[in-house]
């Protein structure tokens, strides 16, 4: 058996000390796969006497993460500390320079920084790996740089974040609102006590510029993204989204179309018959379209200790066997500069709920806005009076493009007898 590989973990969360678990409780297992014993030898974070639930008596403590990537006696530093700037990105530098193997889960420092951290890795002959910053447990990174190597990625679309798709879940089982979901989100640790990072759409934003970089093989591109999150998305726009056929969830989606690359996140209502339709509660999901292999569907636990470990560990394996491949499937230096899509040229079908006063003659109003746009309506709803003698009027498009539908919805919210701002959710006809 080989000499053992030495790791050192910075940041002792719940990542970093279910990484520690996992290694220390596979131990057997992960030797005989990779030829050699898998030993952490340092360790830092904020809190030293913290109870981890994880034995560190014999493990060197850093006080300085900076510090222990630089000096430590260690063949791969593990970054679990988070954010794009600072003590994360000096650290992993550090570790590259020192000749280091970085593992990182860190989905903002490669979103943000991916390029320039790729060019220090290849440049130092060390990898820079990060299946666990995209998807948790799923391994999508591996998927995509390796399992489809022979394939021309045409698209992907994903739920990369569990945090809302457990809200749009439990909305549309419930019918209850959202911040009722949302603050039970939070009782139960789905949700951060600041929740905009994911019901913002910013998280699975960071995770989809990753995705394009590695099927696209152009540089990570996060600043061109459309992104929008979940917090406009009404129970009873779920209840009409089920009466169409559709669900909603929050997608990340990117694809090559004729006028470039067009990456975006946003609610979306796709086919109860489509396969991220049946992808529920915390649970992530990314389908690919490749020229040879058709469609791939990829499944699983998005986040929590055990699958983000498991893809913590899956990388330090790879490395411990030899196996190092380039940080985004090809050179640092030939990825190519991102051309985006203007989002104006999206092209789809479009779901739009108006209130309206209950009077003769609006709904012809609405559809003279309709028709001076040229767009046309495939299906309404229209609910019978009320006491409030205010009526949801909702309608599904035809395909129209994003610059029309915009203009629509602006018109719209012009008529006397529209009571409040047109809510809008875009349709994906998956299949």
């Amino acid at each position: 058996m080989s000499e053992p590989l030495k790791i050192s973990i910075a940041g002792l969360g719940t990542v970093g000390a279910g990484t520690v678990q996992l290694l220390k409780a596979q131990s057997e297992i992960l030797a005989a796969r990779c030829g050699r014993n898998l030993d952490v030898v340092a360790v830092s974070a904020r809190e030293r006497e913290k109870d981890r639930g994880v034995d560190l008596s014999n493990i060197t403590w850093f006080d300085d993460p900076v510090t222990m990537a630089r000096d430590a006696d260690a063949d791969i530093f593990v970054e679990l500390i988070g954010g794009s700037e600072g003590v994360a990105k000096d650290s992993c530098v550090a570790a590259m320079q020192a000749g280091r193997h970085v593992v990182t889960a860190n989905k903002a420092l490669i979103a943000l920084h991916g390029a320039e951290m790729a060019l220090a890795a290849e440049s130092g002959g060390v990898a820079l790996a990060y299946e666990a910053a995209v998807a948790g447990g799923i391994p999508v990174i591996k998927a995509l740089r390796e399992g489809l190597a022979g394939n021309r990625i045409e698209s992907l679309h994903g739920i990369l974040n569990g945090t809302c798709n457990y809200i749009l879940t439990t909305m549309r089982e419930t019918g209850r609102a959202f911040d009722d979901v949302l603050f039970e989100a939070q009782e139960l640790g789905y949700a951060e006590a600041d929740p905009s990072f994911d019901i913002d759409g910013v998280d699975a934003a960071h995770k989809l510029a990753i995705l394009t970089s590695v099927s696209f093989g152009t540089e990570v591109d996060f600043d061109s993204m459309h992104v929008e999150g979940i917090r406009h998305v009404a129970a009873e726009d779920i209840e009409y989204a089920g009466e169409f056929g559709y669900r909603i969830k929050l997608l990340a989606i990117s694809e090559r179309t004729e006028n470039g690359i067009q990456q975006r996140v946003h609610p979306a209502m796709v086919p109860e018959s489509a396969p991220i339709a049946g992808v529920e509660g915390v649970f992530n999901a990314v389908v690919t379209e490749g020229d040879f292999v058709g469609t791939t569907v990829l499944e699983g636990r998005g986040a929590g200790a055990g699958p983000t470990a498991s893809a913590v560990v899956a990388d330090i394996s790879d490395i411990a066997c030899g196996r190092i491949v380039r940080t985004f499937g090809v050179p640092a230096s030939s990825l190519s500069k991102s051309s985006p899509a203007s989002f104006d040229d999206h092209l789809g079908a479009y779901y739009v709920r108006l209130m309206v006063d209950d009077q003769p003659g609006v709904f012809a109003e609405i559809a003279a806005v309709l028709a001076n746009h040229k767009i046309s309506i495939e299906g309404v709803i229209q609910r019978a009076r009320s006491e409030t003698q205010a009526v949801p009027v909702v309608m599904t498009t035809h395909e129209t493009t994003e610059a029309a539908i915009q203009k629509v919805l602006a018109a719209l919210a012009q008529l006397g007898a529209v009571r409040e701002s047109p809510h809008m959710i875009r349709i994906e006809n998956f299949r």
